[in-house]
């Protein structure tokens, strides 16, 4: 990421992958733990997604679950049990979470968190700066500005260490913080050192910002699927000029809630296959619904950060030849979690199947490849050259 680690107090919180005993966190950038799982329906299909077969009982679950009861039984720690069997499963996105934990993760999918509302970033000195400040937040009503820098969290020096742990301390994940605590920031602006004082609050994001280029192009940028997500970019589709193209922008976005990517493609899409998966063998599809616009020139941009369900919106926009698609390869995301809740209240999150985009192409470990590269380092050149495909797509019609 050119040298500077983002992140904002969304979605990194500390995610349990459990191998050996290790708590890791999975990923440092804009937007990550959280809505990198790329959730699929624990139970009914939805109205969009087709089930052929039935739907087994999936093992590792069962593994799981049992591990737990005899825990329980035995007067031990369930979700410790818990975290062993997912260690022992071998699963690479295998996943154990206190019941505070999931609660979070499902209110952060919701496009709520409780936080000041600043993105922090690493510089390549180790230095945090601050790099966003969400308005009629805290830390904006506190006066803070981008550019500050962040060298204290509650009297903890912040240099060095990594972003997903300085904004773990801003939300106070380690005591359980809830909104209305408080947390002291030490802060530097030029010449000027201080301390600022905040009372965490519940606040809600816009994962899906919407902006209008010079020459009338519409980029729609979407940092992950939150609820809401897909009637947000059906909406900035309705408002679009008639005449201009759209610049669907899913860098960085690291996945989220599976229905809403589904419903984004729907607004680019008449119907039709968006992706296959399986569950233990069974295979299932997921459609798009009818009536979106499937005329006006459409690029999608990706990066290496552009994960799960933002993989599967890609490649299906790309295998049915409806967006072209610019920048680097994608992550590779393609497993498919689903959550079962243990006797004390955790929940352990295991991989069940791997989807597939409509042309049958595996995403898990391979990623989607873009039709136009881009250096990932200039993000401004990725735009432009999205202006300039955008412009012969336009003629071409």
């Amino acid at each position: 990421m050119s040298g500077r680690e983002l992140c904002r107090d969304l979605f990194c919180q500390p995610r349990r992958i459990r191998r050996g005993a290790a708590l890791t966190l999975v990923f440092a950038g804009v937007l990550v733990a959280g809505a990198a799982t790329g959730s699929f329906p624990e139970t009914a299909p939805t109205a969009r997604e087709t089930a052929v077969g039935p739907s087994p009982a999936t093992t590792g679950h069962e593994d799981v679950q049992k591990a737990a009861a005899e825990a329980m039984a035995d007067g031990k720690s369930p979700m410790e049990a818990a975290e062993r069997a997912v260690s022992r499963s071998g699963d690479r996105w295998g996943a154990v979470y206190t019941e505070g934990e999931y609660e979070e993760f499902q209110e952060a999918l919701d496009g709520k968190y409780t936080g000041v509302g600043l993105w922090a970033g690493r510089e390549q000195d180790g230095r945090i700066e601050v790099t966003w400040v969400q308005p009629d937040s805290p830390a904006a009503a506190a006066g803070i500005r981008e550019g500050d820098r962040l060298t204290s969290v509650d009297g903890d020096r912040v240099d060095g260490r990594p972003v997903t742990d300085v904004v773990s301390l801003l939300r106070g994940d380690a005591d359980g913080a809830a909104a209305g605590t408080t947390v002291t920031l030490g802060l530097e602006r030029g010449t000027r050192a201080w301390t600022e004082k905040l009372r965490r609050a519940s606040l809600s994001t816009d994962s899906v910002t919407v902006r209008r280029l010079p020459d009338g192009v519409t980029v729609i940028k979407i940092a992950a699927f939150t609820k809401g997500s897909g009637d947000a970019v059906r909406a900035a589709v309705r408002r679009a000029p008639a005449d201009g193209g759209i610049i669907l922008d899913l860098r960085g976005n690291s996945g989220g809630l599976v229905t809403e990517a589904v419903e984004t493609s729907s607004a680019f899409l008449d119907g039709g296959l968006v992706a296959t998966y399986d569950v233990d063998g069974a295979p299932r599809s997921l459609h798009a619904g009818p009536g979106g616009d499937t005329a006006r020139p459409l690029v999608v941009l990706v990066d290496g950060g552009t994960m799960s369900a933002a993989e599967m919106l890609t490649g299906a926009l790309q295998d049915r030849g409806r967006a072209v698609v610019i920048g680097s390869r994608t992550f590779g995301k393609g497993s498919i979690q689903m959550p079962t809740k243990l006797p004390d209240g955790s929940v352990a999150e295991l991989t069940v199947g791997h989807y597939r985009t409509p042309s049958g192409h595996t995403v898990d470990g391979r990623g989607i490849t873009p039709d136009l590269e881009v250096d990932p380092a200039d993000g401004q050149a990725a735009v432009e050259r999205a202006g300039t495909v955008l412009s012969g797509l336009g003629d071409a019609d």
